[in-house]
């Protein structure tokens, strides 16, 4: 974070990525002095409530965050920024985007947690379009339009108040990461049936913080003396607000605690909440995963915007790669068994050890779709396949690395399978089920 002091300064000129928090009312003109060379500008948590005309002036900028800004009608000058990829409205105020706002490069737009009833047409004439994020909107439908946008691999709509889930939204050839809980054509959150594993948040207390994510934060926990629960740590899941990127918190919860155990999913203890009017919290008790357990994949870069990335010194070899697939395949078919979508399949969101043993959780995204027709039910499975797919083609791309021992065998075998998941339809049906079988009958 740097100041409006050394902007003023002079003292950042030349820099490629500006961040400024200070609220300001104002569009700092001196920003204009780095327009060779800014490429990102995040003006988040101000009280901007709108852009000044000649923002085309910074003819580098790819990417500008504006989140948590009073900000009601989407900026059109946006539109007229020549290089402008990635836009980021997260807890606005948003209540318009005019037809002629959207940059026709836009490659990742985020609109997560703001007013919208209706998005433009001329949505679908942005091409690179690759991730959008709308949970959180007072959507009720979906312009048909975006079916042009034949590059988006993750879209959010949770939390909105769609109608029904769109035939050619699930025909896009590219996605992949779909989330869609809290919409009314959704089965809703009913959090009364599962009285039998709730807790009291008096009956634990938290220690150190072990991670975060969009949803919530993660503290290891220990029962308090004088309560009948055994001595053992677990791990606490206390959700942020009500709202996260992914949807509503309650979705998810409701998500965790309804699949049955499996043993390649973080287990589920229980679920407290705690209606203070202080502090209300509510969140989830899991099992304590061991702290030699890493998470394989790190989250997307703004580069990579839909794809995972991945530390340097990461090398697998066939065997693992394998292993990891195998169980991959496993816990999805398990959660599809009981209509659940995960909507998230990502490496970052796997975690292994040195023996290769994995771990899956994170049900923010996750979506039940036992109330869909039988053919969307398959595409859902589909999409999920696809994201199954881009997983394949990573760890492949990490165990081929120099010097790594290869069967060429496999990797014909591995390729064809992954060809297998990514054209999944309607027309040439696949399953999780079916994908496992097929890696339980590879070997090295």
């Amino acid at each position: 974070m740097q100041t409006l002091e050394q902007l003023k300064a002079g003292e950042l000129n030349g820099i490629k990525r500006l961040s400024l928090s200070a609220n300001l009312t104002e569009f700092p003109t001196e920003i204009y002095s780095l327009a060779d060379s800014l490429e990102i500008l995040d003006l988040s948590n101000n009280q901007l409530m709108t852009l000044p005309q000649d923002l085309p002036k910074l003819h580098r900028l790819k990417v500008i965050f504006l989140s948590n800004n009073p900000i009601e009608i989407f900026p059109s000058i946006l539109a007229l920024c020549p290089n402008l990829e990635m836009i980021g409205f997260k807890s606005c105020r948003l209540k318009h985007i005019a037809e002629d706002a959207l940059p026709p490069k836009l490659r990742w737009l985020i609109l997560t947690d703001n007013q919208l009833t209706l998005l433009p047409n001329a949505i679908g004439q942005c091409p690179r379009l690759e991730k959008l994020a709308l949970a959180g909107n007072q959507l009720a439908a979906l312009p048909e339009t975006l079916k042009h946008c034949e590059n988006l691999a993750l879209i959010r709509i949770s939390a909105n108040q769609l109608t029904h889930l769109p035939d050619w939204l699930l025909a896009l050839p590219k996605l992949a990461w779909l989330a869609f809980s809290g919409n009314p054509f959704c089965a809703t959150a009913d959090l009364t049936a599962l009285e039998h594993s709730k807790f009291h948040s008096q009956d634990f207390e938290c220690d150190e913080l072990l991670g975060q994510g969009a949803s919530g934060l993660i503290y290891r926990a220990r029962w308090q003396k004088n309560t009948a629960h055994t001595q053992e740590d677990f791990a606490v899941k206390i959700f942020k607000g009500q709202l996260t990127s992914d949807g509503y918190p309650q979705d998810e919860l409701q998500t965790s605690l309804k699949i049955p155990n499996h043993p390649n999913w973080i287990e589920v203890l229980g679920h407290f909440d705690n209606h203070s009017s202080e502090n209300p919290q509510t969140g989830l008790l899991m099992k304590l995963i061991p702290s030699d357990y890493k998470n394989l994949g790190l989250p997307p870069s703004l580069e990579t915007c839909s794809r995972d990335t991945f530390a340097p010194e990461l090398q697998l070899n066939q065997t693992t790669t394998l292993k990891i697939l195998q169980a991959v395949s496993s816990a999805m078919a398990h959660l599809h068994q009981h209509e659940i979508s995960h909507g998230d399949l990502y490496a970052h969101n796997i975690l292994i050890n040195d023996n290769a043993d994995l771990l899956m959780g994170d049900f923010g995204a996750a979506s039940q779709y036992h109330e869909l027709s039988n053919p969307q039910k398959q595409q859902i499975q589909h999409l999920e396949l696809r994201a199954f797919a881009y997983l394949i083609d990573d760890l492949m791309t990490v165990s081929l690395a120099p010097n790594s021992k290869v069967s060429e065998t496999m990797v014909t075998k591995l390729r064809q399978l992954q060809n297998d998941c990514a054209k999944a339809n309607l027309s040439n049906p696949l399953t999780f089920e079916k994908v496992h079988q097929t890696l339980q009958q590879f070997s090295i």
